[in-house]
C-alpha cells in the first residue's frame, strides 16, 4: 500500500510548496508514523527559519527518516484525501479502549452521545476542505439554479401565517428557519403556535408537534376547536359581537358534550381528510413511547415524517445537549444551535416556545390589566433561542384580546404589533379587523 504521508512530503519539498500543507489542512495527527510526523515538523521549522522555503532534497533526506521519492505526480487533493482517510480509520482503531470503557460503564444514552461526539471530532480532524466557504465569483451558476428552483417553489417554500400582518412584515415563515415565541405563563404561547401549525396544515404542510407539556387529548381538543371554528361549526355572541366559533374547548376537555354535539363531532372527524389538506403528527407528553426528548430524536422524527413545519412546545422541557462549554446556560445554547442547524438542513420551519420571566403587570386607571407582550430582555435562562431565531414573537392576552409583538426581525418587522381577537375556548384566535356594524349601539 502506498505511503501517502511520504508521497505528500516529497511532493511538497520537490515543488517548494510549504503552503500546500496549510491549504489542505494537514497536521501531525494525519501522519501514520513517528518518522513522518518528525519530517512534517522539520519541514515546517525549516520554512519558518528560511522565509517560507522548503529544504533542498539533499538536506531533507539527510535530516529525516523519509524515503526519497522524486517526481510525485499525484495531486495534492488526492494525496491529502487518502492521507486523511487512513488517519480517520486509525483514530477509530485507537478509540477501542475508550469505547470499551464507555460500553461497560455507561448507559445507552451515554454510549450514543460518545459515538456522536467521536464522529464529530474525527470528521473535524480529517476535514478535506481546502478553503472555507464558497467563492462568490464561482457561485453564479449555482445561485441562478437555486433562484430558478425557488421561483418554481421546489427548493424553498413560504408557509403563510394565520395573521396577515405577520405575512406583510416578514413575508411568512421561510423554510429552513427557526422562529421563537415567548410570553409569561398562561398567556397563550401554545395556542398561538397551534394556530400557526393548523394554518400550515391547511396549506398542505406536513406538521410535527412536539407537545412536552400538554397531553395528546389536550392538543387534539384545541385543534378540533380551532378547525371547527374555521368552518363555522357554531355561532356565539360574545360581548356584543357575533362570531363563527368552534366546539367549546373546555367542554371537550371535561367530556361535557351532549348527544347532539357528540354526533356533530363524529361527523366532523369523518370529514377530517377533506377538511385538512395537510397532515399533523403529534408527539405528546403522555405518549408511552415518547421518552427520548433530545434534538437527536427531534431530528429523526422530522426526517421520518419529512416535516415541513415543526412546533417544539416548550423548548425548556427538551433534554438539553451536554454543556461542553462549561458556561452558564451552555446546555441550552448548544441545544438551540442544534435546532437551528436541523431547521437549515431539513428545510423545515421550526417554531420554538420559551417562557418570559414574570414581571409586574401594567394596569389602567380602573385597575384592569393591560396587554403587554413580553420583551426580549425578560428571557434569561434560554436567551439563546431568541438569538438563533430569524424572528421572535412576544405575546400577551387578556379578556378576549391578545397582542403579538415582533421582537426581532432579521428581514424586517421589528417592533410591529399585531392586535388579536383571543377566544381560544371557542377556537377563535385571529387578527382583529374591527367592523363597527357588529356592535350593539
Amino acid at each position: 500500500m502506498p505511503n501517502y504521508g511520504e508521497l505528500l512530503l516529497n511532493k511538497v519539498v520537490e515543488q517548494n510548496d510549504i503552503a500546500a500543507l496549510k491549504r489542505y489542512r494537514v497536521d501531525r495527527d494525519h501522519f501514520a508514523t513517528d518518522a513522518e510526523r518528525d519530517a512534517y515538523q522539520y519541514v515546517l521549522d525549516y520554512a519558518a527559519a528560511n522565509r517560507g522555503q522548503a529544504p533542498s532534497y539533499a538536506v531533507f533526506v539527510d535530516e529525516t527518516r523519509i524515503e526519497y521519492i522524486p517526481s510525485v505526480s499525484d495531486s495534492y487533493e488526492w494525496l491529502t484525501q487518502r492521507l486523511k482517510e487512513h488517519a480517520a480509520k486509525r483514530m477509530w482503531a485507537e478509540s477501542g479502549a475508550e469505547l470499551e470503557r464507555v460500553f461497560n460503564e455507561g448507559s445507552a444514552d451515554e454510549i450514543e452521545t460518545w459515538f456522536a461526539d467521536k464522529v464529530t471530532e474525527i470528521k473535524r480532524k480529517v476535514n478535506t476542505q481546502t478553503e472555507p466557504g464558497v467563492s462568490v465569483k464561482k457561485s453564479g451558476e449555482g445561485y441562478l439554479a437555486e433562484l430558478k428552483s425557488r421561483r418554481e417553489g421546489k427548493s424553498f417554500k413560504v408557509w403563510r401565517s394565520s395573521f396577515p400582518t405577520i405575512n406583510d412584515e416578514i413575508g411568512g415563515y421561510l423554510s429552513g428557519n427557526m422562529y421563537t415565541w415567548y410570553g409569561r405563563s398562561g398567556r397563550g404561547k401554545s395556542v398561538f403556535t397551534l394556530v400557526e401549525a393548523l394554518e400550515a396544515a391547511m396549506q398542505g404542510a406536513r406538521v410535527l408537534i412536539w407537545s412536552l407539556e400538554m397531553s395528546r387529548f389536550e392538543v387534539l381538543s384545541r385543534l378540533v376547536s380551532m378547525l371547527s371554528a374555521r368552518y363555522g361549526a357554531k355561532h356565539k355572541r360574545i360581548d356584543g359581537v357575533d362570531y363563527e366559533t368552534g366546539f367549546e374547548n373546555k367542554a371537550l376537555l371535561m367530556g361535557g358534550v351532549d348527544d347532539e354535539i357528540l354526533d356533530e363531532i363524529e361527523q366532523f372527524w369523518a370529514r377530517i381528510d377533506e377538511l385538512v389538506p395537510g397532515e399533523i403528527n403529534i408527539r405528546a407528553v403522555d405518549d408511552e413511547d415518547f421518552y427520548q426528548r433530545g434534538v437527536k430524536q427531534l431530528e429523526a422524527d422530522i426526517l421520518a415524517l419529512q416535516a415541513d413545519v415543526v412546533v417544539v412546545d416548550p423548548f425548556y422541557y427538551l433534554d438539553y445537549e451536554r454543556n461542553t462549554s462549561k458556561t452558564a446556560g451552555g446546555d441550552a445554547a448548544a441545544t438551540s444551535k442544534k435546532i437551528r442547524h436541523i431547521a437549515g438542513y431539513t428545510k423545515a420551519v421550526i417554531h420554538v416556545i420559551t417562557q418570559a420571566d414574570e414581571v409586574k403587570d401594567a394596569e389602567n386607571e380602573d385597575g384592569d390589566r393591560e396587554l403587554r407582550p413580553a420583551k426580549r430582555a425578560e428571557i434569561k435562562k434560554t436567551k439563546t433561542v431568541l438569538e438563533d431565531a430569524v424572528n421572535t414573537f412576544g405575546i400577551d392576552s387578556v379578556d378576549g384580546l391578545a397582542a403579538i409583538e415582533l421582537g426581532k426581525g432579521r428581514n424586517g418587522g421589528e417592533g410591529t404589533l399585531v392586535d388579536v381577537i383571543y377566544l381560544p375556548n371557542y377556537g377563535v384566535v385571529k387578527e382583529a379587523q374591527i367592523d363597527a356594524s357588529q356592535f350593539d349601539f
